[in-house]
């Protein structure tokens, strides 16, 4: 009967330590789970261009039409 008050006390002192523990950000298994961090979000949300809308492409197609000397293809 002794033996097991002592092993009841034991496990009860076992737990305080580890959670003490826990809790200054020691080595000890975490009182709750730490949540996922999230990827930050951008300032601004960004959406798929069409390429009548895409300034690089309309220069590029405007540099290309420059070098165009009419010839067909």
């Amino acid at each position: 009967m002794v033996f097991l008050v002592m092993l009841v006390i034991a496990v009860a002192v076992v737990v305080l330590v580890v959670r003490a523990g826990a809790a200054q950000g020691g080595t000890g298994a975490p009182s709750r789970p730490a949540r996922p961090s999230r990827p930050p979000r951008a300032a601004r949300p960004t959406r798929p261009v069409a390429p009548d809308d895409d300034p690089e492409f309309l220069r590029e197609l405007e540099r290309r039409a420059r070098r165009d000397d009419g010839a067909p293809s």
